[in-house]
């Protein structure tokens, strides 16, 4: 967008320029481009040479020396260099001069200027008032003098005030219509090039809050896909180790017991090596509907609108966006996922490696009349238990756990308890992230729930998670 000038009066009529956006002006003093300055320079030089002419004669006619005359015309010409700067000033210059018959092209430049100018319209109506009076006497005078020099014209008496007017209107009218033309237009236009600047800045704006929210969207993303990696891999590593320990334990005492554990070592790692493709399976997906979703987004490169350019970036952004939400809708919400029916086999398996663990459900009256809640729901209850029965392993071998499932009006309530370490059983010495509390942190209160952990009195340590639901619809046997 090229500079341009923005002009503001003060209460003398003087304008400051000042460049777009604020810049500096480009030219010579207060004039915006060279240019200007050259044309204004130009009108001065003839308005001076006509002013000197008409000084010169009108120092003839009142008996003057003409060297006066020519002296007042060099000083009133040069005035149209400030015609941007004062436009006023300039004005009431040439209605000053009136009487001496001079400055006609200062008269006519300097009204045309002040009408286009931000000077208020009662100023600019004023001194084009006086200065159609001051044509008017002057006219008026100056034809009575040439008809009065001459006895045998004897023109009506209406004659001389109409021509006086006319002339008047003329040369006063056409500079300040077109002048207040021209200045309409050039507010006009600056108004819509602040239009256009805004617009610019606020769909700027626009693209760096999708650019955010797209980097939001990505980072959830990656915190989902990981709690998940996180859950899957540490509950059936967790298992493996501890039967492969026990296996060890009973490998030349009980070679039946030990084939046992080797077979559910190999169950555990089979489970978790299904599950990990299904995730990877969905993320490949999701992956490849983004590089669609983005590729669809595109438009042309001709396209020199700034909006056009935003929308086509907030529609790729978009794309993105959707395609991460709907990855992590797919990871999270897979209806195929584990559920409230899975987590008898999850007792179990914790069971098969020697773990005492009690399951109670309030609220139940069987798994015909159960009643079905969200994917998502069911799942982050699934994955409490899961974590909470693997930091069990971790850190609390030979201990009792307790497993509570509550089915409430409008809420889902779930329970993990487990007493101390029996016997004193040290640590299981398996690795941990220290990020399982974090993940089911995050996913119960993702959905809205509350979740609660921390020791017991007697030396163990609690896990509770209570997730609103909406109103349960039974299950329908077919």
């Amino acid at each position: 967008m090229g500079p341009r000038r923005l002009v503001g009066m003060t209460a003398t009529g003087a304008s400051e320029g000042v460049g777009a956006r604020g810049a500096p002006i480009g030219g010579p003093w207060w004039w915006a481009r060279r240019r200007s300055a050259v044309l204004d320079a130009s009108l001065a030089a003839a308005s001076t040479v006509e002013c000197l002419l008409e000084g010169a004669s009108f120092a003839h006619g009142a008996d003057l020396p003409e060297l006066l005359g020519m002296l007042l015309g060099l000083l009133v010409g040069p005035v149209l260099l400030v015609r941007r700067r004062w436009p006023v000033v300039v004005v009431l210059v040439s209605i000053a001069v009136m009487p001496a018959e001079m400055g006609g092209l200062l008269s006519v430049v300097g009204l045309y200027t002040l009408a286009a100018s931000d000077v208020p319209r009662r100023i600019t109506a004023l001194l084009a008032g006086m200065t159609v009076t001051g044509t008017l006497v002057t006219t008026f005078l100056s034809m009575r003098q040439d008809i009065a020099s001459q006895p045998d014209f004897n023109p009506p008496v209406w004659l001389v005030p109409v021509m006086a007017l006319a002339l008047g209107l003329v040369l006063t009218a056409p500079p300040v219509l077109w002048g207040l033309y021209v200045g309409a237009r050039r507010r006009l236009v600056e108004s819509l090039r602040e239009r256009a600047d805004g617009l610019e800045r606020e769909l700027s704006l626009l693209a760096d809050r999708a650019e955010e929210r797209a980097e939001w969207a990505r980072n959830e993303e990656r915190t989902r896909i990981a709690r998940e990696m996180h859950d899957v891999v540490a509950h059936r590593v967790s298992l493996m180790v501890v039967h492969a320990a026990a296996l060890q334990a009973v490998a030349l005492k009980d070679p039946e017991k030990a084939s046992k554990n080797a077979a559910l070592v190999g169950d555990m790692g089979r489970q978790a090596l299904t599950e990990l493709r299904e995730m990877l399976g969905v993320l490949r997906t999701a992956e490849g509907a983004a590089v669609r979703g983005a590729a669809g987004a595109d438009v042309p490169e001709r396209l020199a609108a700034v909006a056009s350019r935003v929308r086509a970036q907030e529609a790729a952004e978009g794309a993105r966006d959707r395609s991460a939400v709907e990855s992590s809708s797919a990871v999270e919400g897979d209806p195929d996922g584990p559920g409230l029916d899975d987590l008898g086999d999850l007792v179990g398996q914790s069971r098969a490696a020697g773990m005492v663990v009690e399951l109670s459900v309030d609220g139940d009256e069987g798994e015909s009349s159960r009643p079905r809640y969200a994917a998502r729901v069911e799942r982050a209850v699934y994955r409490v238990v899961q974590e909470a029965l693997t930091n069990v392993h971790k850190h609390a071998p030979g201990a009792r756990a307790r497993v509570r499932l509550a089915h409430r009006e409008g809420e889902l309530a779930v329970q993990v308890e487990n007493g101390p370490c029996e016997g004193g059983a040290a640590d299981a010495g398996l690795p941990s992230g220290g990020n399982g509390l974090v993940g089911m942190r995050e996913r119960v209160t993702a959905l809205g729930g509350v979740f609660v952990s921390g020791p017991t009195d007697t030396g163990g340590f609690r896990v509770s998670a209570v997730l609103p639901t909406p109103q349960p619809a039974p299950h329908v046997a077919g």
